[in-house]
Parts: C-alpha cells; sequence; structure tokens
C-alpha cells in the first residue's frame, strides 16, 4: 500500500498519457497501416486511425472507474433484491448499505466531464451486470469490506481505500473481468500499466481530471506529427538505415524494427525537446518489448550508429519536419 501511497502522491503522474504510450500507439498504427496498404500508407486514413486509438484510451480509463463506482453502488441493488424475497430474514431485511454513500463515489459521480463521457460512451450499456456482481461480491466476503461496514464514521483514508481495493485486488485479479476488457479494448495489455496509475492517481484526486483533456493538445500535435514524419520522411530514414545494415538485406529486417528505427530517427531529426540519449532508449525498450529477442541490440546499434554520424557530420539541428 506505502507504493500506492507513493505513486498517487506525485504531481508529475497528473499527466494524463505517457509519451511512451503515444510512441506505442503511433508505433501500432503504423505497424497495422504499412501491413495493410504494403508499405505505402494513406496519411489522412493513418492520422484518422491513430486518433481513434488515442481516443480508446479516454474511454478505457471511464470504463475502469464506472466498473469501480458500480461495484460499489450494487450493494443498494442487493439490498432491494434480498428484501424482495417471498421469505427474506433478519439479515435480508438489514443489508448494510453503508458503501452506497461513500463520499468519494459520490465526488465520482457528481464529476462532470466524467459523466459526459459515461452519456456519450453509453457505458452504462456495455459492462455485463455479471462482471459487477461476481465483483461485488468477492467484496462482501473481504475482511477489509466487513471492517468498512462495522463502523459509521467516514474518513477519507478508508473511503479511498476501499475503492481502490475494488480495483487493485477484485477488478484486476479477476478473469471475467479481464476477459470483458481485452475484447473490449485490444491493447488492454499495452495499456494496463498506465491505466492503473491513472485510475488510482483519479481516486486520489478526482477534482484534478478532466476527461474531455484526457490527453492534451500537446501530446496528440506530439502523436500526429511523429506519425506524419515517418511516412513523409520515409526515403530519408531508409537512406540513412539502409548503409548501416551493410551485408543484411533490407527485405529481411523485421517491419517493426523498420518502423521503431524510423521513429527513432524523426525525433532525432524533426522534435527538439527530445534528448537524443533519450530516443534511443525508448526505442531499445519498445523493441525489446514488442518486437524479437535480438531487436534491442539491433536497433541500439543502428540508432546509435546514425545518431554518432549525424553528430559528427553536424547535422542534427532538430528542424520540424514540416520546415
Amino acid at each position: 500500500m506505502q507504493i500506492l501511497d507513493y505513486i498517487c502522491h506525485r504531481k508529475q503522474l497528473f499527466i494524463m498519457i505517457s509519451r511512451r504510450n503515444i510512441r506505442v500507439k503511433v508505433m501500432q498504427t503504423l505497424y497495422t497501416g504499412l501491413q495493410e496498404e504494403n508499405d505505402n500508407p494513406d496519411l489522412p486514413r493513418m492520422v484518422k486511425a491513430l486518433q481513434k486509438r488515442l481516443d480508446e484510451s479516454t474511454e478505457l480509463a471511464v470504463t475502469l472507474i464506472h466498473i469501480i463506482a458500480e461495484t460499489a453502488r450494487f450493494v443498494e441493488k442487493d439490498a432491494r433484491a434480498r428484501a424482495s424475497k417471498h421469505l427474506p430474514t433478519a439479515d435480508d431485511l438489514n443489508v448494510n448499505i453503508k458503501l452506497a454513500g461513500n463520499t468519494l463515489l459520490w465526488r465520482i459521480l457528481e464529476h462532470p466531464s466524467y459523466r459526459q463521457k459515461i452519456s456519450e460512451y453509453k457505458t452504462d450499456l456495455i459492462i455485463p451486470e455479471e462482471i459487477i456482481k461476481k465483483i461485488y461480491v468477492s467484496l462482501t466476503q473481504s475482511p477489509l469490506y466487513n471492517s468498512y461496514i462495522k463502523t459509521e464514521e467516514r474518513d477519507k483514508k478508508t473511503e479511498k481505500e476501499i475503492l481502490e481495493f475494488i480495483f487493485t485486488d477484485l477488478m484486476l485479479a479477476d478473469e471475467d473481468f479481464n476477459e470483458f476488457i481485452e475484447e473490449k479494448f485490444i491493447h488492454w495489455q499495452d495499456d494496463a500499466e498506465m491505466m492503473q496509475l491513472l485510475v488510482l492517481n483519479f481516486l486520489n484526486k478526482p477534482d484534478t481530471y478532466n476527461f474531455n483533456e484526457f490527453i492534451s493538445a500537446e501530446k496528440r500535435s506530439y502523436a500526429k506529427d511523429l506519425l506524419t514524419a515517418v511516412i513523409e520522411k520515409k526515403e530519408k530514414c531508409n537512406e540513412l538505415i539502409f548503409v548501416k545494415l551493410q551485408n543484411w538485406d533490407p527485405e529481411r529486417t523485421a517491419l517493426l524494427d523498420m518502423i521503431l528505427m524510423r521513429m527513432g530517427i524523426c525525433e532525432f531529426l524533426y522534435f527538439e525537446t527530445i534528448p537524443p540519449k533519450v530516443t534511443i532508449n525508448e526505442y531499445i525498450d519498445l523493441a525489446k518489448d514488442y518486437s524479437t529477442p535480438q531487436s534491442g541490440h539491433f536497433v541500439n546499434g543502428i540508432l546509435d550508429s546514425i545518431h554518432k554520424e549525424l553528430s559528427a557530420e553536424n547535422k542534427l539541428h532538430k528542424v520540424s519536419h514540416k520546415k
């Protein structure tokens, strides 16, 4: 729990989505587009596909928060169902509904941009109730929940703790939940770590979030510019890459490796706020995570060599590709 508290109190994590995740979405868009269009993509269509991937990140975050909220609210539905039994027991007539009045829960339910996105995405209609009910039943069987409902007092820490528990210990560990999320959001595995941080951060300070600006204009511009540069500067990138391949046939180089190297070169040349060493390290990691076991070493060698050559020839002036 100390790690979660540390994460949630780091102000720099209030940034909605990381640059690494932007790179991943650009990479995925390029890979799909280049496969479908034989390395000769339609730029407007690719930009539209990228924007859709970015928008799905907002919908995923809203969906995760909505499942937390609906699990907490399910106690009222459970209480009504038990009280309406033909022969209700004393326990059926006295279900503790403290969780339904959770103060953090109501800050979420009254959050303006959250409510707007719930309506826009029709999130209420896409989440199977059986998943909510299963998570709720697991919650009611937990020692933390039973300790929570035994006290009438409400304090900020325990109100947040019970919602965090629903998310980290119940939702993320539930097979049906993961199956549903993976089916609805095909890139869940790529986004999962970032989303965990964002949701915990949201539960810590929901008022700091605006889901209409979940991905800032600056990040959207970076994503679009990177995608556009890789497509428009393909020949320039290939010219720098092919000479480094020596006796290796470029046609045998994995498409994903080529995409990552082109992205790295474009950052070298056209993105003035990103240091080259940061670029190299980022694309080494992406190659290791998404391509072949040898790709990290391969991409590192090519990008490092190109960077040294460009630096030696005084060609690293970092001017926008638009100019």
